[in-house]
């Protein structure tokens, strides 16, 4: 403990308030008194630790003693004292200035992590920057932050991209996962997304104080309040329901649509960007991510629209101005009715080059192109593209911005 005193410049202390009151970082040199009122020069610095939130929650205090440095002080116990004595007890009792004296590294006053660990870092509640140990937790709960932790991000990161593709496409084009390869693909992916959530029942993470919980019980209660429902809806084997033959269409189809909530694990990935917003090459890979996105989202939508409408139902006859007669017509695989069989319409273009077709149109809506090759001709189409050219205006404005 350092205490003022009389020696103690009266402008040190009222700057050293200051800063105290502005939250700012700064440094002094200031004459302060030991507990047995000896007088000390010091190289006093101040930084302030900021949680999470970017809120200030204490300040880290340095004292570098300088006294070794300094006129020799004069008090009460060396009155009458040359200089020379009092620069050689102020010797002695200063040996290991030199070896104290290092200067502090940014890395210390900050307490932020290197710029490579934040970009690998993926959890948004990291840990907390005024924290110089570990915290000792028990032996089943896992660090959020720690290697491990972050590798497994990096894979529910991948993953989750590969359901936001597939889990769309899925449903639209209605595709029963009957190949060996993709069924035991999506139930690996099943399998790691339950992992996930064991390991969440066993990941530390910031309490609202800035403080790493790593209660068990504290831990499940805020698991089960946030993400658990989705993670676990997320988990369920849906293309595994799918693959049965014999299951009914109606059924199938009410599992093909569940698969979609799948989706909503995305929003622990818009709670990630963050951490890329700074690195320029970073931002424009993520801004074509998410355009590409968006598009095969809206392809699939604008497949979907053209499915449904492209027969009418009342009278069992294909509109002629469908984009996707239009497209069968072209490529040579028209549509057909199967009188003696199914009774039916059956032909038609390839689920491949429907999709392909699909991407190239919002494709060019989304950039406000459109080359009119393909057209919306039906009252739902034209809405749905009206919507989607708005969609494209506003993230182009985004994008300059």
């Amino acid at each position: 403990i350092f205490m003022y005193g009389e020696l103690t410049d009266k402008k040190t202390i009222d700057k050293v308030r200051q800063t105290f009151d502005n939250y700012e970082s700064n440094c002094f040199e200031v004459l302060l008194y030991r507990k047995n009122r000896s007088p000390v020069w010091f190289y006093m610095q101040v930084a302030p630790i900021r949680n999470e939130n970017d809120k200030v929650v204490l300040f880290l205090c340095t004292f570098k003693d300088i006294t070794l440095f300094k006129q020799p002080i004069e008090d009460e116990t060396t009155k009458g004292w040359t200089k020379f004595a009092r620069l050689t007890r102020a010797l002695t009792n200063n040996r290991n200035t030199l070896q104290q004296l290092a200067p502090i590294s940014k890395h210390e006053v900050s307490h932020k992590q290197s710029r490579l660990a934040e970009v690998l870092q993926l959890n948004s509640d990291i840990l907390p920057q005024y924290k110089q140990e570990a915290p000792k937790t028990p032996p089943h709960i896992i660090l959020h932050y720690c290697t491990f932790k972050t590798t497994w991000d990096w894979v529910i990161l991948i993953l989750t991209f590969y359901t936001a593709i597939m889990v769309p496409y899925n449903v639209s084009f209605k595709t029963k996962q009957n190949n060996i390869v993709w069924l035991v693909l999506d139930s690996v992916v099943d399998v790691i997304f339950l992992v996930d959530i064991v390991l969440n029942f066993h990941t530390t993470f910031v309490g609202p104080g800035g403080e790493v919980i790593s209660d068990p019980k504290l831990i499940r209660m805020n698991y089960l309040k946030t993400w658990f429902v989705i993670d676990l809806l997320s988990c369920l084997p849906y293309d595994i329901i799918n693959a049965f033959e014999n299951v009914d269409e109606g059924i199938s189809s009410l599992f093909s649509s569940l698969k979609v909530v799948r989706l909503l694990r995305l929003g622990r990935v818009a709670r990630k960007l963050d951490h890329y917003l700074e690195y320029g090459a970073a931002v424009l890979v993520l801004l074509v991510c998410v355009f590409g996105l968006v598009a095969h989202w809206l392809a699939c939508i604008w497949y979907s629209i053209g499915d449904y409408e492209v027969i009418d139902e009342a009278t069992n006859t294909i509109k002629m101005d469908s984009w996707l007669y239009q497209l069968a017509i072209s490529i040579g695989s028209p549509y057909r009715y199967n009188a003696s069989g199914s009774g039916q319409w059956e032909g038609g273009p390839g689920k491949d080059s429907l999709y392909i077709t699909s991407l190239y149109f919002t494709m060019t809506s989304l950039t406000t192109i459109g080359f009119g090759n393909i057209a919306p001709s039906t009252d739902g189409e034209k809405i749905f593209s009206v919507a989607m050219m708005m969609v494209g205006c506003k993230y182009e404005m985004s994008c300059w911005v």
